[in-house]
């Protein structure tokens, strides 16, 4: 019967197979950007392979708690799921909440502390030059790339005259930002509620007997029984 402790294990087990597999997707994509240089900001790619292995690791451990059955095991796994999910669900939160004005401060930080290579990168991806303006700030130490290569890419593709030039890269990035917060948001508040079920499902697991369990019996002879 679904709801008894056979389709309760099953279901926990259904569960963490799939964060493995998630985490198993996260470890990969993490390699494979590092490996091709498709990312090559490092705290980008460390943090993806950080919550993978995270996530693999507490996986592992609801899986040997549902199939043993394992106390200590399932309230451990109980705890740290729990834990997460509170630290999931506000950075979703707070993804989806975010507005433009902190969208681009986050954006202007985020030019500020990347090289020259990856700004030079986002230029060409995008066709755009500069951050917010194309004049160099005064008393700034950010290094600003060259924008004669964009020019050319953007007066030829826009068929203008060759007094053309590129427009700053926010303007280009706008929109592309506001998907990106919103699908990590939307990604991580569907996950977080998954982890939610799976608290209350290795709770109700937890608290169910093993029909196959038996009671062990101390056995006696006779002779030590008192009449």
């Amino acid at each position: 019967m679904c709801g008894g402790f056979t389709c309760s294990k099953n279901a926990l087990i259904a569960l963490n197979i799939l964060y493995v597999v998630v985490a198993s997707i996260l470890i990969s994509v993490a390699v494979y950007g590092q490996a091709s240089s498709l990312v090559t900001n490092l705290p980008i790619v460390g943090g993806i392979l950080a919550c993978g292995v995270f996530l693999i690791l507490i996986s592992l451990l609801g899986l040997a708690g549902a199939v043993k059955h394992h106390q200590v095991m399932l309230f451990f796994y109980m705890v740290i799921l729990f834990l997460l999910f509170l630290v999931q669900f506000s950075v979703a939160c707070a993804c989806l909440a975010v507005n433009s004005d902190q969208q681009e401060m986050l954006a202007q930080q985020g030019w500020n502390k990347v090289n020259m290579d990856v700004k030079e990168q986002v230029q060409e991806r995008f066709q755009c030059c500069g951050f917010q303006s194309r004049i160099m700030p005064p008393n700034t130490t950010a290094d600003y790339p060259s924008c004669t290569l964009v020019d050319r890419i953007c007066c030829k593709n826009m068929d203008i005259s060759p007094e053309c030039q590129c427009q700053p890269c926010m303007e280009k990035l706008k929109e592309t930002i506001d998907y990106a917060f919103k699908l990590c948001g939307g990604i991580g508040l569907f996950f977080s509620f998954t982890e939610l079920f799976a608290v209350w499902l290795a709770r109700r697991y937890r608290n169910q007997p093993d029909p196959n369990y038996k009671e062990p019996h101390a056995i006696f002879p006779r002779s030590n029984y008192l009449y």
